[in-house]
């Protein structure tokens, strides 16, 4: 029976207050749970894919190696309607990197390149390191910028809050005269650990290299600081973008018995950065909402709509995969009734977030009480996703996020991204959360009742 005893079970099951009509789904939602709790499958899953093909940036031949082996995969699942849409996508490549620390003593220091940077010529670039705390105090330092290699030490807070340092910092010390940018880890402190990530430059503006440093470094740099001794660094980068390369985005159905043009479309994103191997973000995204629809396959559990997973390709460094499934269904978004995304990491379930009309979040909220025995029964104040983002805004679809609680943020764009973090119990439980989720709501639709 897995975690749960199946008197608990039952007794968890039957949610206080829950509406009537979500009774007759109990006992499907008893068979999902139990079903995904029977072996470790979602989680040897992940682990095959990981394993084998490790990395999976786009461009990549790890990543169109995975795409064909989850094609294949499907199939062998008994999904329908199992192809590939191709995306062209941006070829980014890394190369080699270093950071080197020249005074107040030479010592070799970690880095990430990230992603979308220039390089530096191949001798390198060295300079003087002057730093900055957010976007604000650039400016009121832009008199010191110039000629200098400047390092953004935004203390990580929220991600969003955060990120913008990572994104365009790089781009606005460009236009200040910087010879190259260092960012603080977008992330806690993480036993030395660089975070990459993307940054951005604007069409026709000056380009720097940039590279993430580990949060240890940068609070060294401002102790060095403050005590008046200068820090002088070498930044030594090969990254460089190739010609755009064919990428594919991943679909397969679980069509429904009698609305099957109808769709609830869930999936995540199977692009990763380079450093670890995407286990967390987002392979374990997208092995759950795919196990999701082998979970009802293989309890003949076939709702009235189609439930649709798709493996979007580029999220990290492009978002073509996203844009490209909305202009190859412009046709037929209508008739996408939800769109669920799961990019935030598999560690323990604890709910969805949701946005849309109320009629449907009172829906979503009945079935998510099926879920109180995961400790998934939470709907948010909203959810959405960058790769149902185009979709949604296209149509005007319902959208839902697949929320967990766990250190996200400590492994995230790092080489810690690995198997290591994740336990089959929560690969588990998240396929049930969302299989159930998204069984009822494919059964039942989001309209009033």
């Amino acid at each position: 029976m897995g975690v749960l005893g199946s008197v608990g079970l039952v007794v968890l099951l039957a949610a206080q207050g829950a509406p009537g009509w979500i009774d007759p789904y109990r006992a499907a939602a008893q068979q999902i749970i139990a079903e995904s709790q029977r072996t470790d499958f979602a989680w040897q899953r992940l682990a095959d894919v990981t394993d084998r093909f490790g990395p999976r940036l786009s461009g990549s031949e790890g990543l169109e190696r995975a795409i064909d082996w989850a094609v294949a995969e499907m199939k062998k699942d008994g999904l329908e309607n199992v192809h590939k849409e191709p995306v062209m996508v941006p070829k980014w490549v890394r190369g080699k990197e270093s950071l080197e620390l020249i005074e107040p003593i030479r010592q070799p220091l970690p880095l990430l390149g990230l992603g979308n940077s220039v390089g530096t010529p191949a001798g390198g670039i060295e300079g003087e390191v002057v730093i900055v705390s957010s976007m604000d105090d650039l400016k009121a330092h832009a008199a010191d910028v110039k000629g200098r290699i400047v390092l953004f030490n935004a203390v990580f807070t929220t991600y969003g809050a955060t990120v913008v340092h990572r994104s365009t910092g790089p781009a606005e010390a460009a236009k200040l005269g910087a010879l190259a940018a260092l960012v603080r880890s977008v992330g806690p402190a993480g036993l030395r650990t660089p975070h990459t990530g993307a940054t951005n430059y604007p069409e026709g503006g000056p380009k720097i290299p940039a590279a993430a440093i580990p949060t240890e470094d940068a609070d060294r740099f401002v102790r060095l600081q403050a005590r008046g001794i200068k820090v002088r660094v070498k930044l030594t980068m090969e990254a460089h973008f190739e010609a755009d390369a064919q990428s594919y985005n991943v679909v397969g159905d679980l069509r429904g018995r009698e609305l099957p043009d109808e769709i609830v479309l869930v999936g995540g994103h199977f692009d990763s950065w380079d450093p670890g191997v995407g286990a967390t973000d987002d392979g374990g995204g997208c092995i759950v909402t795919w196990e999701a629809l082998r979970l009802m396959k293989t309890l003949n559990l076939r709702p009235r709509r189609t439930v649709r997973v798709v493996l979007f390709t580029n999220e990290e460094n492009g978002t073509r995969g996203g844009n490209g499934y909305r202009d190859a269904h412009q046709a037929e978004l209508a008739k996408h009734i939800l769109l669920l995304e799961s990019d935030g990491g598999v560690f323990d379930p604890s709910g969805f977030g949701f946005t849309g009309p109320a009629p449907a979040r009172a829906t979503v909220t009945a079935i998510a009480s099926l879920l109180a025995p995961l400790g998934a029964n939470r709907i948010g104040a909203a959810g959405d996703g960058a790769d149902i983002g185009p979709s949604a805004a296209a149509a005007k679809i319902p959208t839902m996020s697949h929320e967990v609680t766990g250190e996200y943020f400590l492994i995230h764009h790092t080489p810690a991204d690995t198997m290591a973090r994740i336990t089959p119990q929560q690969m588990a439980k998240n396929a049930a959360a969302i299989a159930v989720m998204v069984y009822v709501v494919a059964d039942a639709g989001l309209g009033a009742r």
